[in-house]
């Protein structure tokens, strides 16, 4: 999630026909070129295409047919939890549905794991989050770095909450919550950086009260108007591409 690195040969099979059945290169229903032409497109052994397809279908999106090819799968069928299936949506482009969908699942979990925090995180764990908090303000910050700050936080909420599904579900939403964050930060206002930081550190402040319903209303705050940044930046570039 932190910038490219060398694919082997099964991983760029991988990655370039699962972004091009995301972002509909390959329609729902569509089947896919057979076994020699995507050898020969990809230079590859029919042995690792075939380990390719094999990962593509565990992600749920595709499906073999005897006799009709490698058909893709439903939108409905493919696995949300899966950190590349997250990344290549966030490649082909996020629309307004998408970011609801997510939304939905992160006030479902995160703002519960918040008042868990109040009722459990240790000194250490408070002292932490608290670091985290503050070190989003860094006037410096790119939305790269910006947004690994904004997952540890989350991260870390998640873990003081003491309920080690609440980090789970969140570590299998990791890439979606780090394609997000680097949407909604806001880097070229210094003062909003500020902002984002001091509602950050208002999380920590109720959990270091040890008030549970103060945590969860500051935790859906954070999410709510992380999501609102998101939609005025995704009709912006809208606004720009008209």
């Amino acid at each position: 999630m932190t910038g490219s690195k060398t694919r082997t040969s099964h991983a760029q099979v991988v990655h370039d026909l699962g972004r091009e059945i995301i972002s509909g290169d390959f329609p729902v229903g569509s089947i896919l070129p057979g076994d020699p032409d995507l050898a020969m497109r990809f230079k590859v052994s029919r042995t690792v295409l075939r380990e390719a397809m094999k990962t593509l279908a565990a992600k749920g999106l595709i499906v073999p047919r005897a006799r009709i090819g490698t058909r893709v799968t439903p939108r409905n069928q493919w696995n949300l939890f899966d950190g590349d299936v997250l990344s290549w949506h966030f490649l082909a482009g996020v629309d307004d549905e998408f970011l609801m969908h997510l939304s939905e699942v992160r006030l479902a979990f995160e703002p519960h794991a918040a008042g868990l925090a109040a009722r459990h995180a240790s000194d250490a764990d408070i002292s932490q989050m608290m670091r985290l908090a503050v070190a989003m303000g860094d006037p410096n910050h790119t939305a790269e770095s910006m947004a690994i700050a904004d997952l540890k936080f989350h991260l870390a909420v998640t873990e003081a909450s003491g309920n080690p599904f609440m980090r789970t579900v969140a570590s299998l939403i990791e890439a979606a919550l780090v394609g997000i964050f680097k949407l909604s930060s806001p880097t070229s206002d210094k003062e909003q950086i500020e902002n984002v930081s001091r509602s950050h550190i208002q999380i920590v402040d109720e959990i270091s009260r040890r008030n549970e319903a103060g945590a969860r209303a500051a935790m859906e705050k954070v999410i709510k108007t992380g999501r609102e940044r998101v939609q005025a930046t995704l009709k912006s570039d809208e606004k720009i591409d008209a």
